[in-house]
């Protein structure tokens, strides 16, 4: 019975450690996916282009229902794969003297690319249905930034 109690304890153990670093293992590549980081900063840079660049600056209904679809995304992207802990307002500098619709244009851009960026199969059914409402969101920011480019066309 001596032995009993320590061969039982060593096997839950073992049992233990192992279903962890499985549980890990499976966690692990999503973490890391480079598309989904590459979506996010897609993601930021547009939100930059369509937010205001100084604390004075007035944005339109559709520059903000735009910035909430992005904000979805993002929030999609982070409960699908990773969570990098970035602030939404981080991203590559924004020229101030840019025209408005230079702005939109440049933000319409990111917006396909953060889209191209999610647009590949996904393993994970779970993180595929939140890769996919992402998506949604994306192409729904961009709508509405196509028709703020329509409406600051020179």
């Amino acid at each position: 019975m001596k032995i009993c109690k320590p061969v039982f304890f060593a096997l839950t153990l073992s049992l233990f450690f192992f279903t962890s670093s499985q549980g890990l293992k499976a966690q692990e590549p999503a973490r890391q996916h480079p598309a989904y980081m590459h979506a996010l900063s897609d993601l930021r840079l547009m939100r930059g282009y369509l937010d205001r660049l100084s604390p004075s600056e007035h944005i339109d209904d559709e520059s903000v229902r735009a910035i909430e679809e992005i904000d979805a995304a993002i929030r999609e992207i982070k409960e699908a794969a990773i969570d990098d802990h970035r602030d939404l307002h981080e991203h590559p500098p924004i020229d101030a003297h840019i025209t408005a619709h230079d702005r939109f244009d440049m933000a319409r851009q990111a917006g396909n690319a953060a889209w191209h960026d999610l647009d590949h199969e996904e393993d994970n059914a779970f993180a595929g249905g939140l890769k996919h409402r992402a998506m949604e969101h994306i192409e729904k920011a961009n709508h509405i930034v196509d028709g703020l480019i329509r409406k600051y066309e020179r």
